[in-house]
């Protein structure tokens, strides 16, 4: 009998991408932000795991970020420097913004592979949402970067948790309507059978 893979209903999906998250800013809030951070990082094994279970997959993005969280994590425990975990969100950005840039640069489309089993685009559809998600990056990155060098730990987890997962929100809501203009239209079972 073989396992088959389970799709994640969408509030699952949100639980274990938030909570980790979640779970960061209630033990910085108790603990600090050391301690916060090994709390982050199991919460995000733990997720991670779960998501595994259940779907016998995990998705790119959490994979890769929570790969960073691993190592910016246990630099920052090791260390007993809040630096690292301060840096990886300007690092991560930085990298998915140069990932999808370089896959620009080598006529691939990287978030074709992320969101294709998702979205059927046309090519042009891709490019402007590659473009898009780049520009959001590397905004994410340069905002990160203003708020843990001018304002305090506690408020910059703070930005994590309640500036950072909205706006991305907010952002990937805005994209619909570029979506929706670059879908290309499924073929009714009927018409495909006639051609």
């Amino acid at each position: 009998m073989t396992n088959t893979p389970k799709s994640l209903s969408p509030f699952l999906k949100l639980v274990l991408e938030m909570g980790p998250l979640m779970v960061f800013f209630l033990a910085n809030s108790k603990l600090g932000i050391l301690q916060g951070t090994l709390v982050f990082m199991a919460a995000t094994a733990i997720a991670l795991a779960v998501s595994y279970a259940i779907s016998r997959t995990v998705p790119v993005m959490p994979l890769v970020s929570g790969a960073f969280v691993m190592v910016f994590g246990g630099l920052t425990v090791f260390l007993q420097d809040d630096l690292f975990i301060k840096l990886k969100p300007t690092i991560v950005n930085l990298c998915f913004a140069g990932i999808l840039a370089a896959g620009l640069t080598l006529r691939r489309l990287f978030i074709k592979i992320v969101l294709g089993p998702a979205l059927n685009l046309t090519e042009r559809g891709w490019l402007v949402l590659t473009r898009a998600w780049i520009g959001f990056f590397l905004t994410l990155a340069g905002l990160n970067e203003i708020v843990w060098r001018n304002f305090s730990t506690d408020l910059w987890v703070d930005y994590k948790v309640f500036v950072v997962m909205p706006l991305t929100l907010v952002f990937s809501l805005a994209l619909i309507p570029t979506i929706m203009k670059h879908t290309i239209p499924e073929t009714p079972a009927g018409e495909a059978d006639r051609i």
